[in-house]
């Protein structure tokens, strides 16, 4: 036998004896092989489930029941189903007894947009209000507070139909984001909507709701640049001072609610996989929940309360239930399945949409605040150029901002590596 056909070993250990393998080399792929790897790597992964969820899915009986079938084994489509029948049997009651067919001609735009927009608000951490609201206010022209009740309204249906079918399929959350996360966003939305939304006009409300999540966006590509990086299934070593952050960053996002309908799920989602570093098919589901009761409370909270919702708002809300309601809880059900870097990929595509949208409007308001500042620099500009440059400037700060929160996150994480490789010597050593 000569030197080159001698096989090297692999050397395995169990029970603290080393057990030596004959040496496999890797399996040669060709190129249609290494396709369909990569696109069940990245397109279907596979649901992140609860872990009494998952025991029960792996352990099914060999002849299981109908119970068996309906709540584990199909249990992520009937979670589909379960939404869609209520509020279609609902809906088709009240739309052929008010007759709200009539309305279609005039009113055909948000539903058609909500066909994409609830599908991604399901699959992603941004709401389906994160297509409603720059649709109406930069494409067809509505006003803000039009656009804003629209979105927390179509929530109310579309969000709460894919957090049913979240619920119900026993995905993977992270309960206390969302339950810190509503009680600070209570407050927020209330303060919001009476002292801080009256205080922007309608350009800036469009401009602060791209330009901050675009650099969110860029913060998050940025994270995610960095190959195999560590993420948990939950909130690791949850103390107070993390419910803390967690009940402020609600209050924020409820702020952003109260002006543009949606915000809470991403802020909620920017601290828990910035700072915390939580997976995105963790966080993801986590925001679905949030919106959903969020979108329920904003909207009784205007209904209800303030009682002063424009008629358009409501004609467009009546028209796209029957939409939301189908494709909100079919985007849960594919955005569970996805790898979290196309969850992600997602979020970028968005951002860069809604930023690409609103700079083809050509706005051309006036600088104020720390716009004043550039005046210094670009006396000669044009109001636009003014504009893009104001624009750069919040989006700049913003990525600072959530760059600082990313690092935050790096060296907490590095905290709790060590203190784990501490103990594994510990363990090693008794």
């Amino acid at each position: 036998m000569g030197v080159n056909t001698v096989q090297p070993m692999e050397i395995s250990r169990h029970a603290g004896n080393g057990v030596k393998t004959p040496y496999v080399p890797p399996e040669q792929l060709s190129c249609g092989q290494k396709t369909v790897r990569w696109f069940k790597k990245y397109f279907l992964e596979g649901q992140h489930l609860e872990e009494d969820a998952a025991e029960e899915l792996q352990n099914l009986p060999e002849n299981p029941t109908w119970h068996d079938l309906i709540f584990i084994k199909y249990r992520k489509f009937v979670a589909m189903l379960i939404p869609f029948v209520l509020m279609q049997s609902f809906w088709w009651m009240l739309a052929i007894r008010w007759n709200f067919f009539r309305w279609y001609p005039e009113y055909w735009h948000m539903p058609v947009t909500m066909i994409l927009g609830s599908f991604v608000g399901g699959m992603t951490s941004e709401g389906s209000g994160a297509v409603a609201f720059p649709v109406m206010t930069l494409a067809l022209h509505i006003a803000p507070g039009i656009a804003r009740d629209f979105s927390l309204m179509i929530q109310s249906c579309g969000m709460t139909s894919a957090l049913m079918c979240v619920l119900f399929m026993k995905v993977k959350i992270e309960t206390r984001a969302v339950v810190l996360g509503t009680l600070g966003a209570i407050p927020g939305f209330v303060i919001g909507v009476h002292f801080i939304d009256p205080l922007f006009t309608g350009p800036q409300k469009k401009m602060m709701f791209v330009s901050i999540w675009t650099a969110f966006a860029i913060a998050l590509g940025i994270l995610n640049s960095q190959k195999k990086r560590a993420t948990f299934r939950e909130i690791p070593e949850f103390c107070f001072w993390k419910g803390f952050v967690l009940f402020w960053t609600g209050f924020v996002g409820g702020v952003f609610d109260a002006f543009a309908g949606s915000g809470v799920d991403i802020c909620i989602f920017s601290i828990i996989t910035l700072l915390f570093r939580v997976t995105e098919k963790t966080a993801t589901p986590t925001t679905v929940v949030l919106k959903g009761i969020n979108a329920v409370i904003g909207f009784y909270y205007r209904a209800a309360m303030m009682g002063d919702v424009s008629e358009m708002a409501w004609k467009y809300f009546a028209l796209s239930i029957p939409v939301s309601s189908i494709t909100g809880p079919v985007g849960s059900f594919l955005g569970s399945h996805l790898h979290r870097q196309v969850v992600a990929g997602f979020v970028y595509i968005l951002e860069i949409v809604a930023l690409a949208g609103f700079l083809c409007t050509k706005p051309a308001w006036q600088l104020i605040a720390a716009g004043g500042e550039l005046l210094i620099y670009f006396p000669y500009s044009s109001a636009i150029n003014q504009y893009i440059n104001f624009l750069g400037c919040i989006i700049f700060g913003g990525f600072v901002f959530f760059s600082f929160i990313s690092k935050s996150g790096q060296y907490i994480l590095k905290g709790i590596e060590e203190k784990q490789e501490k103990e594994r010597r510990q363990a090693g050593s008794v």
